[in-house]
């Protein structure tokens, strides 16, 4: 694709869903990464453990990469890095906390962490022909930052995941003359976040998260478990801060949390009184009203802690009767169920489950209406790029735009995967490049796809029939009779009459083989596939994988 030197973003991720952040920056032959993030899996992604995106521009054009910028922590900012910097290596640029994170990601994966460079907010570097600027922003992570990027035809402006916290949890508040500033000297691109463009008001202060939990904490008689994001850092202080006044210890659980916990602690980014966290094994120590247990879980994920004590399968903590459990967190959507049936297994087992959004047990991290109105006031851009959110959030983002008096034709909404592209005075999306998902399962990246995603589904759905058949090497004859093992299908000792059935299709298949002297595998097992696949579809109305195995004796 021809460059002329215009000004290109393309978001690779992150445009019509939540999560999986991506977006290319490019001039020239000059190229950052903004964000590289991942998403977890839907439900029809059967056996995938994550989703990251596709980077195969970036690839083709990695000679003009010159650094990846970060703006937070979270894992759908981060959580692709330690696959891609396994394929690339450039400098990466992030805040010290989001750099600590990274590093233990990095670490798990066999990934050096050499290429990571600590910025503090309110910094200016160049890469390349970018002048690139680090703006301090509230969000539910700390070190947050927004990116301001100096092109040699405009300012770029990517606000990052905020909100407007007028009483943050570490009193550093959004650096709003920063962003002011920028406004005044005039701003190209408008690149922001769209996810709670829907909902009216302003987003609460964290600080009333403290409140709730000092009510619940103060009329709790037994245990305390609380269940938030691992990497909700101001959350996880707040529940220190309100364990200490109540005169409890803290327990970390769950494998994430411990680690980013570690982190925030070795880098002063959380606070806690010498004694106050104590290793899980040791809460047998201490009366149960002296107890408060930090876990994983709040999305109801199967293998996270908090699920696993709902089902009496932890190995290191039971719920018991008396037990008050705060899930602080509102599910991601698609995750509604399975948070369900993770406060219905709670309650079964004598615990008080604090969960609704009434509780005031959560707040969002990021920017309802009013706040993204006051962003829009505060930069003045000439175009406006909506980012971050699913196609209704960034329509109605779009919609805020316009309200605010931005013409309709300077407010582009495109996909992952569209170029756009800008002059001084004009801004368009003028074509497509590869983007599109990786899929993560096991230690296998991009090995899992449509094809094996279809068969998993129907193995999911109506199972599998294996028909093994023995030949004699030489004479291609069939030496016993074919046998068929059932997975998935139906309860063979019941179903008798339809196995037998089968076998008899599968001989007369073979029988005509042999009459006809036909000796290639490949039809032989075509053909047995075929005729058993339309009899057990004729008889039960449903479509087992068929696999046909010969075997040479």
């Amino acid at each position: 694709m021809k460059n002329d030197q215009k000004l290109q973003i393309i978001p690779l991720g992150g445009l019509g869903e939540i999560g999986k952040n991506m977006n290319v920056i490019r001039y020239g032959d000059d190229m950052i990464l903004l964000d590289a993030g991942l998403m977890f899996p839907d439900e029809d992604m059967l056996g995938v453990d994550l989703v990251i995106p596709d980077i195969t521009y970036v690839l083709e054009n990695q000679q003009c990469l010159k650094a990846i910028v970060l703006t937070h922590g979270h894992e759908d900012h981060i959580g692709a890095l330690p696959y891609i910097l396994k394929k690339l290596s450039v400098p990466v640029y992030g805040t010290r906390l989001t750099l600590g994170i990274l590093e233990g990601r990095l670490k798990e994966n066999g990934v050096d962490s050499g290429s990571l460079k600590p910025i503090t907010p309110g910094e200016n570097i160049n890469i390349g022909c970018f002048n690139v600027g680090f703006i301090r922003v509230n969000h539910s992570i700390p070190d947050s930052v927004g990116i301001s990027i100096k092109t040699p035809i405009g300012m770029i402006v990517h606000t990052g995941d905020f909100k407007f916290d007028y009483t943050p949890i570490d009193n550093r508040m959004t650096d709003f003359r920063r962003f002011s500033d920028l406004g005044s000297r005039g701003v190209l691109v408008l690149m922001a976040d769209s996810t709670n463009s829907e909902k009216e008001g302003h987003t609460p202060s964290e600080k009333t998260v403290g409140v709730a939990f000092d009510r619940e904490f103060s009329s709790a008689t037994g245990r305390i478990i609380v269940a938030t994001f691992s990497s909700n850092v101001h959350r996880i202080q707040q529940v220190i801060d309100t364990a200490v006044k109540y005169k409890r210890k803290v327990a970390i659980l769950g494998r994430s949390m411990v680690n980013v916990v570690n982190i925030s602690l070795e880098l002063g980014y959380i606070h806690a009184p010498e004694g106050t966290i104590i290793d899980v094994d040791e809460i047998g120590n201490y009366p149960a009203h002296r107890i408060v247990i930090a876990t994983t879980g709040s999305q109801g994920e199967p293998m996270s802690a908090l699920t696993r004590m709902s089902v009496s399968d932890h190995r290191k903590v039971d719920i018991v009767p008396g037990d008050k459990v705060i899930i602080s967190a509102t599910p991601i959507p698609g995750n509604e169920r399975l948070v369900t049936k993770t406060v219905d297994n709670l309650l079964r087992l004598g615990a008080s489950v604090v969960y609704s959004r009434s509780d005031g047990i959560h707040v969002s991290g990021h920017a309802s209406r009013e706040e993204l109105k006051l962003m829009h006031n505060l930069i003045r851009p000439k175009f406006f790029m909506p980012v971050h959110g699913e196609l209704h959030h960034l329509v109605s983002h779009a919609k805020l735009a316009e309200e605010l008096g931005m013409p309709k034709d300077n407010i582009l909404i495109g996909e992952n995967g569209s170029v756009y592209e800008f002059t001084r005075e004009s801004g368009k999306i003028i074509g497509r490049v590869t983007a599109g998902v990786v899929m993560v399962d096991g230690l296998g990246v991009g090995d899992v796809g449509n094809i094996v995603l279809r068969d998993r589904r129907q193995l999911s759905q109506d199972g599998i029939l294996i028909v093994v058949i023995t030949m004699h090497r030489e004479g291609h004859r069939v030496v016993s009779n074919a046998d068929i093992v059932s997975r998935g299908f139906v309860y063979v000792r019941e179903s008798e009459e339809l196995m037998d059935e089968a076998k008899n299709r599968v001989q007369q298949v073979l029988k005509f083989c042999e009459n006809e002297q036909i000796t290639d595998w490949s039809t032989i097992k075509l053909s047995v596939k075929d005729v058993l696949a339309q009899h057990l579809f004729d008889k039960t109305r449903r479509r087992p994988m068929i696999l046909p195995i010969i075997m040479e004796v």
